[in-house]
């Protein structure tokens, strides 16, 4: 059994009857937390600052940057250093104003001594139970990083993408690199874990006093949240990059990104243990809280009687947060990486020299550099009337998810203009005066693409929609008219976002092609780059969609403050419409994450195949799935994702009914926590789901990660008796493409089908078809137990999974290539 301390929660509930949580809270004098972190102390040391000293704080840091800006373009010789520098510059910056946004949320108060006691117990377990998390992971890093040494170590010189490179200098390199991504991507979902957990109190005491104080905290912290992230991905490619041209001045810049693979595999694996431990987690705690307290007990939702509540809210951050922000910090670094490759490619092929072979590397770069921008303009303009509702005179209050709709279409517009100047800049090459043009209307392919995902996704899930109010009308009968009317819902949903995704492909190519960078003969390299920067597009508003998603949990957690803590009914109003809205933007950013994995994908198989060129000394562009082992690679590959989802599915499965016999015995056993004479026992609960989240996901986890090295390396071997040495290959491929379609397929389904189970609920819970307590509302909790692990666990690591296969075959390709002939032959192979 794992101690109190390993689970980070203190246990110390009082005994006797109150209605309250009772925790007892870490405070000195109400104000002073004992255990307070030095960043805390940092940022109300600046908070008590009078408004001039900050002021001149801030102007100093600003001046500080334009300095450093300065500096780079007079020091830097080349152009590639100098973009790099910058960016590097740049996304420093944005972190460090993260930090003022932090201090800005930290200037409102925590509230009363009974929030902050709740607050208090859920960062707790939240903390606790990351570090207990990811110290497991850092083992299993630590053995994989030590695999990846050795495995490159092994290999023969001229094997290796550069003659200036050793195996050994290659072994350390990818090894670091893959230890450099895993550390971003932890502290990426770190981030977002620990503003969650401070905000979610002052949100709560926020929807006592105002409307619009509640809306800009809680999407502000998001707001931090994702800068961070989308930071650190910049920063750690940059400085990768910077560190690369100084360690081997002899390596040209197309081919730096080559050296960079094990950074995604990294950033991938953390990604996936962290969306697996945390979704198993809080939808183990979420539906076995449901299953007892809402259908057999027949009490509210976040009710401080229901044993399970606490640990439900702990679930809100590990899974939702952390594992959110860990995926979105994974897409952008695999889609970088890609479009890095691909542009050197390009280069390439279309004879480009000095600054334009470089521009076409750094542009990914730049590209999220103005997604900080254009995402952090849009997110500061998030407001509304100050006030209360149902004060004189205030009025109706605003939808917050009209609010954010009217910002995101700012986001967008600053977005498409940024990306079209970033074209011109990057892009323009001489011998093809309007290629930059066709470029950027790959770009806005792509920012439109994502736009639509996000309204898909709400058709299918908001109950405000004809979709979602069927499932609930279906409820009347009963539980299993409900299921089936969902699992409909799901499958129907999967249409819409697969034509978009191949109209946004097929068009995106086509204007790559008609770019006119590359030969008519090679033309097809420009095209793949053309869906690259459609990806690119994509995820350019990626901040303003993380933000939205952790608008969800931190909603939700204010939510369960305010009803264990008992505050009044008006309150509980305004926290119960931010959580209605963050369901629909933790659904919305759902579709999004899968639109921008099927792109990223697709980039990643391209480069793949790039880089088995490179390895093999022969052109590898064809795969032939007429031949039956490469067939039977694209069946293991559909399989992997279904047994993969099942695992998963099984973990949350044993884990709700741990907790839902836990919650039964102690209502059975003290039956004073009905009229709350007895208190019940959260930490029960909370061990319950840590032990369980930390055990089930290494095997789900481990299957993705072994599944393509072992058929990889099994037809490596079979192809090499045969005379085939690139057999292996061929088979990895047919087992990505077939996993990738599959994947969208299973993500699409799965997350919508639990988005519309879960709004419908919420919709019976307004008042329709009886309300709450009624038999259809019973029959819409079951449904929403139903969907919980597969919109909060299955799906959001299935999009996962399709990323990490990718990135473990890209970091590992010279396991599963046996070279032909030399090194020179196999460059000259490549298309020019």
């Amino acid at each position: 059994t794992m101690s109190l301390e390993m689970q980070g929660f203190r246990g110390d509930v009082e005994g006797g009857g109150a209605s309250r949580a009772g925790y007892k809270a870490p405070y000195v004098n109400g104000k002073e937390k004992l255990n307070m972190s030095e960043l805390e102390r940092q940022l109300i040391a600046y908070n008590s600052l009078d408004k001039s000293a900050r002021g001149s704080a801030n102007v100093v840091t600003f001046c500080g940057f334009v300095v450093a800006f300065v500096l780079c373009r007079v020091i830097c010789s080349d152009y590639g250093t100098m973009a790099v520098s910058m960016a590097f510059i740049f996304s420093t910056g944005s972190i460090v104003w993260g930090m003022g946004l932090l201090a800005w949320i930290y200037r409102f108060d925590e509230g009363p001594q009974e929030m902050r006691s709740v607050a208090d117990a859920i960062k707790e377990g939240a903390e606790g139970f990351f570090q207990v998390q990811y110290g497991t992971i850092s083992v299993l890093a630590a053995c994989t990083g030590t695999g990846l040494f050795l495995m490159y170590v092994s290999k023969d010189p001229e094997t290796m993408p550069s003659q200036a490179i050793s195996p050994l200098s290659m072994a350390v390199l990818t090894a670091i690199t893959f230890v450099v991504g895993a550390l971003c991507s932890a502290l990426s979902g770190y981030a977002g874990m620990w503003v969650s957990v401070r905000a979610n109190v002052r949100v709560a005491n926020a929807a006592t006093k105002c409307y619009n104080d509640a809306i800009q905290l809680c999407f502000r912290a998001g707001l931090f949240a994702s800068v961070i992230n989308v930071g650190l991905v910049i920063q750690g490619l940059s400085f990768s990059i910077l560190v690369l041209r100084t360690i081997f001045p002899g390596v040209s810049f197309a081919q730096l990104p080559l050296l960079l693979t094990g950074y995604g595999f990294g950033a991938s694996m953390v990604a996936m243990f962290a969306q697996l431990g945390g979704g198993i987690y809080t939808k183990g705690a979420d539906v076995g809280a449901d299953l007892v307290g809402k259908v057999e007990q027949n009490i509210p939702e976040d009710d401080p009687r229901n044993p399970a509540v606490i640990a439900d809210l702990v679930g809100d951050n590990v899974g939702d947060c952390a594992g959110q922000c860990a995926d979105t910090f994974e897409s952008i670094a695999a889609e970088i990486m890609s479009a890095m490759i691909l542009g050197g490619s390009l280069a390439t092929s279309g004879n480009l020299q000095g600054d334009e072979a470089v521009g076409f590397v750094v542009f990914p770069l730049g590209v999220h550099c103005l997604d900080l921008f254009s995402s952090t303009v849009g997110c500061m303009l998030v407001k509304t009337k100050r006030g209360m509702p149902g004060e004189a005179g205030y009025g109706e209050p605003e939808d917050p998810l009209s609010i954010m709709k009217r910002c995101f279409l700012v986001t967008i517009i600053i977005a498409i203009a940024g990306f079209a100047l970033l074209c011109r800049c990057f892009l323009n090459v001489a011998h093809a005066p309007d290629a930059w043009k066709w470029f950027a209307a790959c770009g806005a392919v792509g920012i439109i693409c994502a736009y639509f995902f996000v309204i898909i996704t709400q058709y299918y899930t908001d109950y405000e929609y004809n979709k979602v109010q069927s499932i609930a009308e279906a409820s009347v009968t009963g539980a299993a008219t409900n299921i089936i009317a969902g699992l409909a819902v799901g499958m129907e949903s999967t249409g819409l976002p697969v034509i978009l995704i191949s109209c946004s492909l097929v068009a995106s190519y086509n204007f790559g092609c008609a770019s006119g960078v590359a030969s008519k003969e090679n033309e097809s390299v420009a095209g793949l780059f053309g869906t690259a920067v459609a990806t690119m597009g994509m995820l350019s508003t990626a901040a303003f969609v993380l933000t939205m998603s952790s608008f969800g949990p931190i909603a939700d957690n204010a939510g369960g403050i305010v009803e264990m803590s008992q505050q009044a009914e008006h309150v509980r109003v305004i926290t119960d419409k931010l959580d209605a809205v963050g369901n629909v933007t933790k659904a919305n950013t759902k579709g999004f994450s899968v639109g921008s994995a099927a792109l990223a994908c697709f980039l990643l198989f391209s480069a793949f195949l790039d880089e088995v060129s490179i390895y093999s000394k022969e052109e590898f562009k064809v795969v032939d799935i007429a031949v039956p082992e490469v067939f039977v690679g694209g069946l293991c590959g559909s399989m992997l994702v279904f047994l993969f989802s099942s695992w998963a599915m099984q973990a949350v499965g044993r884990t709700a009914q741990e907790v839902v016999i836990e919650v039964r015995k102690q209502f059975r056993e003290r039956p004073g926590i009905m009229d709350y004479s007895e208190k019940p026992d959260y930490y029960r609960c909370v061990a319950i789901v840590a032990k369980s989240g930390l055990r089930e996901m290494v095997k789900p986890g481990l299957l993705a990660v072994l599944s393509p090295i072992a058929i990889g390396v099994t037809f490596r071997l079979f192809g090499q008796y045969k005379g085939q040495p690139l057999l292996g290959c061929q088979v990895l491929a047919s087992f990505l493409m077939f996993a990738t379609a599959t994947g969208i397929m299973m993500a699409l389904f799965l997350n919508n089908a639990g988005g519309a189970w879960d709004n419908a609920k919420k919709y019976v819970e307004t008042g329709k078809h009886g309300g709450k307590g009624s038999d259809t509302h019973k029959a819409v909790v079951v449904g929403d137990t139903v969907g919980d692990p597969c919109k909060d666990t299955a799906g959001p690591s299935v999009h996962v999974l399709m990323k990490l296969l990718s990135t473990v075959v890209m970091v590992l390709t010279p396991l599963f290539v046996a070279p032909a002939r030399p090194l020179d032959a196999g460059l000259a192979a490549m298309p020019r």
